[in-house]
């Protein structure tokens, strides 16, 4: 048996993450990304696409999140 070690890149995997981790306490999402507690513990075991099906919410729940400060603030 040869004693062959494969090397394996690691792989960098795409993230909405900005750095901004602040949990909206009604809504449950991130101010910064808007997802949620469990879709940022689980992102990078989640599939390509289940992570494609998060990224195509994120800009609703964002728009959500940033009209709900501007009317609280007004």
């Amino acid at each position: 048996m040869d004693d062959f070690i494969e090397y394996v890149a690691p792989v960098a995997v795409e993230s909405p993450c900005v750095l901004v981790c602040t949990l909206d306490l009604e809504s449950g999402w991130c101010f910064g990304c808007g997802r949620t507690r469990e879709e940022i513990a689980d992102w990078t075991r989640m599939s390509a696409d289940e992570r494609n099906s998060v990224m195509a919410v994120l800009p609703e729940r964002c728009g959500a999140l940033e009209r709900r400060i501007a009317a609280s603030i007004r």
